[in-house]
């Protein structure tokens, strides 16, 4: 089969969140089966992509150019759309200098679906499959179905995967007039609640609708944002199925980032240098339980919960350390800052994007704080049980598909119910009562780098969902 993928992210090429790291894993998996999968991307201006070799292999008179990076060592092509005026920056969606939102949201991302199209137009083999991801390509699966202009990708299944229904693409109604001419009599396809709604529209005209996970599938039927009805209307058209992980990139044995690399066989050892070495550069005790927080700094990642659990547990003297990465809301840097300087010893943090440092903290963790308000699926508790470090997370999503409290039969992690201080405070005093019963902790370790949330399986669901699409 060949499959393309439309879509805003794609690691390592440009990352924000989750989404990122599907797409620049599922398409390499896919290939591995014996198919043919590539990806259309942005060409933002961003360091790896103002670095990578590219070749143009179409030039639109007006509007646009098609680069294919050359070489790339992703295990499958990516071409990048080029448009000036609307991608040549520097961030994915957030102005890295104003940490605001780009301006022409709309505009930007309705062109790179238009672009996306007229070149899959331009092509002599058509792909089998068409698959989109999130409200920033939700409009492909409509165009496909209803402008004039691409008639000739009407019996060609188009999927949609939501990894985050939280944000939705809306828009003034009138906002139509950017796109192709289509069917006016199909106008309400775009329409929701008297607004242009891109994942809505995406939703309605779809071949097939994935979410990350089958408990977020769930969940976003009771709650996403207004669009309830229309999930459970389109039901039979819908499948959740579990992201993987890239067991090429997150392996501890091999992770080139890491000062020291370790294994399942010497693992305890392993931990203890990383962890020795992170907790030195950032002037925390490596006796103490290291409990980590890595990803973007907002609501529903429940990162504002964070300063109150910190400082409640530093005023009940609970015995941990504890230690932020990420960057988001202006008003959490602004506490964490304020923590750092408190709290010395106890608490660091570094208000940043870092790839490199993401690794050494999975490495160097003794556990992982996700005490998310939404999470679609959830990434990074199963990079951390990759290396050894035990989730602590609210149940929700992904994270109770893919997390079971250890209190539990065959229970691994720590899991707490409720958005609740108290109930976060008591997951972490579980958690330190855990690691000081050292013969437990290290079995509970030793079990989960065993466990395999690798990409293999749910590449399969996705190959056979792929084909019952095909006519």
């Amino acid at each position: 089969m060949n499959i393309v993928h439309i879509t805003s992210e794609c690691y390592p090429a440009a990352k924000s969140g989750g989404l990122g790291d599907v797409v620049g894993a599922l398409p390499k998996y896919l290939n591995k089966l014996g198919n043919k999968s590539s990806v259309i991307l942005p060409f933002y201006h961003n360091n790896w992509l103002k670095k990578a070799d590219t070749e143009i292999l179409y030039a639109d008179s007006f509007s646009f150019r098609v680069h294919k990076v050359i070489k790339p060592k992703l295990g499958f092509e990516l071409m990048l759309i080029d448009i000036p005026g609307r991608f040549d920056r520097p961030g994915v969606y957030i102005d890295p200098w104003s940490g605001h939102p780009y301006w022409d949201e709309k505009e930007r991302f309705f062109s790179f679906q238009i672009a996306s199209l007229e070149w899959l137009a331009h092509q002599k083999a058509r792909p089998d499959i068409i698959h989109c991801h999130d409200h920033h390509t939700a409009l492909v699966p409509f165009m496909t179905s209803y402008c004039f202009r691409y008639e000739k990708f009407r019996n060609i299944p188009t999927v949609l995967t939501i990894h985050n229904g939280e944000y939705q693409g809306l828009y003034n109604r009138d906002s139509y007039s950017l796109l192709p001419a289509f069917n006016y009599e199909k106008i309400g396809m775009l329409d929701w609640n008297g607004s242009l709604n891109s994942l809505a529209a995406g939703i309605k005209s779809a071949w097939k609708v994935t979410t990350v996970s089958e408990g977020y599938l769930d969940e976003l039927m009771e709650n996403c944002h207004g669009l309830e009805l229309l999930l459970r209307h389109e039901k039979d058209k819908t499948a959740g199925i579990l992201n993987g992980i890239d067991s090429e990139v997150w392996d501890p044995e091999s992770d080139p980032y890491l000062e020291h690399n370790f294994s399942i066989k010497n693992f305890k050892t392993g931990k203890k240098k990383n962890k020795s070495s992170l907790c030195d550069t950032f002037n925390l005790d490596s006796s103490r339980p290291l409990f980590s927080f890595i990803g973007r700094l907002v609501r529903e990642k429940g990162a504002d919960i964070l300063p109150e659990l910190i400082t409640s547990c530093k005023e009940q003297n609970v015995d941990a350390s504890f230690f932020v990465l990420g960057t988001g809301d202006p008003a959490l840097h602004t506490l964490f800052k304020t923590l750092q300087g408190e709290f010395v010893g106890y608490f660091d943090t570094r208000l940043e994007y870092n790839e490199e440092l993401a690794h050494r903290v999975y490495a160097g963790s003794d556990y992982l704080l996700m005490p998310s308000r939404v999470e679609p699926c959830g990434l990074n508790q199963l990079y951390s049980m990759r290396y050894g470090t035990i989730p602590v997370v609210r149940k929700t999503g992904g994270l109770a598909d893919t997390v079971l409290d250890i209190s539990k039969k065959d229970g691994y992690g720590l899991v707490f119910e409720e958005f609740d201080i108290d109930e976060a405070v008591d997951s972490i005093k579980r958690a330190v009562d855990l690691f000081n019963k050292k013969q437990l902790f290290n079995k509970n370790r030793k079990r989960i780098m065993n466990m395999d949330f690798s990409w293999e399986s749910a590449t399969k669901k996705y190959v056979s969902l792929y084909k019952s699409l095909i006519i």
